[in-house]
This record gives C-alpha cells, sequence and structure tokens, in this order.
C-alpha cells in the first residue's frame, strides 16, 4: 500500500448548477417546509398570547422574586432569593440613612404588621366561637343523653386560647388523617413503652454479663425512641 495512492470520492455538482456566493450545494440547503433548528422555539410561541386563566406577568413576576440568587453577606457569599435580596437592599439603604429607602421600609413594615394583626385578630375570633359553639352543643348532647354523633374535630377542649396575648391555637389533632396518625403513634408508644417495663424489670436480676450489656443497650436504644416519638406527639399537638 505505500506506493499507492489513496483516491477520494468527490461529490461532483449538476453541470447546470453553479455552487458559489448565496448558492450552497443541493444536499446542504434547507428543505422546504423542514426547520433549520428542529430543537428551537416552536412556530408562533413569541407571540402566542396566554389562556383567560392565565396570568403570565404575575408567573413571571414570581418566578423572577423567588429565583435564588449569591450575594455576598460579610466576608461571605449566601445564596437568597431575589426578593429577600432586594429587601435585605433596601434595610441596608435605610440604616445608611437614605431617606427615600426609610420611607419605603417603614411603609412596607408597617403595612405588613397590620395584615398580619387583622389575620391574627380573625384566627382568634373564629377559635373563640368554635369553641364556644362546640361547647354548647357537647352539653346539648349530655343532657340529651345523646351519644351515637361523632366528636367534632378539633375537639373544643384541644383549641387553646391566650386572652392576655391574644393569641389561639389547636393542641391536638384536627382532621380524621391526624386522629389515624396519633393513633399510630400512640400504640408505638404503648409498645416501646411494654417493652421498657420489661427490661427495667429483669435488668436487676440479669447475672450474666453479656446479657446484661445487651439488655442495658437495647434499654438505652428504648428510650432514646421514645423520647422520639414524643417529639413526633408533641409536633402533632397532643
Amino acid at each position: 500500500m505505500s506506493g499507492e495512492k489513496t483516491r477520494l470520492l468527490v461529490h461532483k455538482p449538476d453541470a447546470d448548477y453553479e455552487v458559489g456566493y448565496a448558492k450552497p450545494p443541493k444536499d446542504t440547503r434547507f428543505k422546504p417546509g423542514q426547520s433549520g433548528n428542529p430543537m428551537g422555539r416552536p412556530r408562533g410561541a413569541k407571540n402566542k398570547r396566554p389562556a383567560l386563566n392565565e396570568e403570565r406577568l404575575k408567573d413571571i413576576i414570581l418566578d423572577e422574586a423567588y429565583r435564588d440568587i449569591t450575594v455576598r453577606d460579610g466576608d461571605r457569599n449566601v445564596t437568597v432569593p431575589m426578593a429577600q435580596a432586594v429587601m435585605r437592599a433596601l434595610a441596608v439603604n435605610a440604616a445608611k440613612g437614605q431617606h427615600r429607602a426609610q420611607r419605603l421600609f417603614a411603609e412596607m413594615l408597617a403595612t405588613t404588621e397590620r395584615q398580619n394583626k387583622q389575620l391574627s385578630d380573625e384566627w382568634l375570633q373564629t377559635a373563640i366561637a368554635y369553641k364556644v359553639d362546640w361547647e354548647r352543643e357537647l352539653q346539648r348532647r349530655a343532657q340529651m343523653g345523646i351519644t351515637h354523633l361523632p366528636a367534632p374535630l378539633p375537639h373544643p377542649d384541644q383549641v387553646r386560647i391566650d386572652m392576655n396575648k391574644g393569641t389561639a391555637w389547636i393542641q391536638g389533632p384536627m382532621t380524621k388523617d391526624d386522629l389515624k396518625e396519633l393513633e399510630v403513634w400512640r400504640e408505638r408508644r404503648k409498645n416501646f413503652e411494654d417493652e421498657r417495663d420489661y427490661l427495667l424489670e429483669h435488668l436487676d436480676t440479669e447475672k450474666n454479663r453479656k446479657t446484661r450489656k445487651f439488655m442495658e443497650d437495647d434499654l438505652a436504644q428504648t428510650q432514646k425512641i421514645l423520647g422520639l416519638i414524643d417529639q413526633v406527639l408533641d409536633r402533632i399537638g397532643y
């Protein structure tokens, strides 16, 4: 092969078609009705109107407001949503004495606190009305001997109200699903309590050192699990 020349097959254009400026070879030209960029934006996407139930501008604003960006915080970089970065910059400028930033920040803060106070007052009144109405209903059932009706969820005894602070909260299951979850965790806690009591009962009388060490480790693990279950029950609120 050293003495042979390699032959290259060269595509010859048609004799009657001149290739040159603005005249590419036929094989490389775009085909009629076929996009030159099949993965690009669909035809008409730029001018497509949103549906009647869409508010595209609001979606764009929210996407930008909660898009994460990296900002400098002292001697380190932190990642925060755009809205938080803007509010932080506004607060910093207000603290530096810029009157416009101070006025805008004070107005936004006052509006936010006023809205939160309004929501808190509405929730407090709703909780008080719920508790009073259901206590009357349960008292009526007791006086009439009605026992077949289900108890309300949440139970009025679980509606906690602090009039000094003006706050209200639910300490207990609020839905049937919450109640089922509560029963599951109660059953689990009862099982681990039984295991703990068994270990405590037999630990002092166990003479075998290895068995005793195993029981002590098991007891420590059981106590740890009981603590975790109590945290879950506190989260559920009962």
